[in-house]
């Protein structure tokens, strides 16, 4: 069989592939600042020495960790709407349910990760440098957001950088909740149109593609964003 990629000018196999692509760029981008946002929450309540809260916060993060992302997406989708209030599930079901609970879950996962990446630079500075913030006025607040955080993300753009490529390819489970990305498209087309090969091989291109854009913006942004100290 020859390799032909011309039925994706045919039958509107093209926008559904291109709409596959927007699909996953928007997933991916939401989870993504869904994310970050809530790692950084998470780092800043893991300093309270509360130990109720500390036991919720490392029991979110353990689940989170080790349970297979798949589960979480259907955990999500199918189990979260039995226990929301009626108004928050009604008005959820009004718009695009999947995307926004796979969203949801893909977030919270890699929050976990996100979490402990950015913990990982926090421990990695010297102590001095929180002594010398405390020393100059600042609060613990005002320490942790203007000297150890933003200290802590430069040394953590290695591991943040690699989980971001996780996400990314992570944004292919959402399939199984109906979410119209990249990989729900391409089966859908190859359904159709039997052309498993080329279809498959011009979706493998385009996560490469994007895996690769990720990984040089990466390296752009940890060139840009050096450590202040190498440890």
């Amino acid at each position: 069989m020859e390799f032909d990629l011309s039925f994706l000018g045919r039958g509107g196999y093209g926008a559904m592939l291109l709409n596959g692509v927007a699909t996953t760029m928007r997933l991916f981008a939401g989870a993504w600042l869904l994310g970050f946002a809530v790692a950084l929450l998470l780092v800043g309540l893991r300093a309270v020495p509360w130990r109720p809260l500390q036991a919720v916060l490392t029991a979110f993060v353990e689940y989170h960790r080790n349970v297979p992302t798949v589960v979480q997406i259907m955990v999500w989708y199918f189990g979260m709407p039995q226990v929301l209030p009626d108004g928050l599930r009604l008005w959820l079901n009004k718009g695009d349910t999947e995307f926004m609970f796979g969203m949801i879950a893909l977030a919270l996962n890699v929050s976990a990760f996100m979490c402990e990446d950015i913990r990982s630079g926090l421990r990695a500075i010297p102590v001095t440098q929180l002594e010398a913030a405390r020393a100059i006025g600042l609060g613990a607040v005002g320490a942790m957001r203007y000297v150890m955080l933003p200290q802590a993300l430069r040394i953590g753009v290695p591991p943040l950088i690699n989980r971001s490529l996780i996400l990314f390819k992570d944004t292919s489970l959402a399939m199984v909740i109906g979410v119209g990305e990249l990989t729900y498209q391409v089966k859908a087309i190859e359904n159709q149109t039997f052309r498993s090969f080329e279809v498959f091989a011009v979706s493998t291109g385009l996560y490469l593609a994007a895996s690769l854009l990720l990984m040089t913006l990466g390296a752009w942004f940890g060139r840009r964003f050096p450590p202040a100290f190498r440890g």
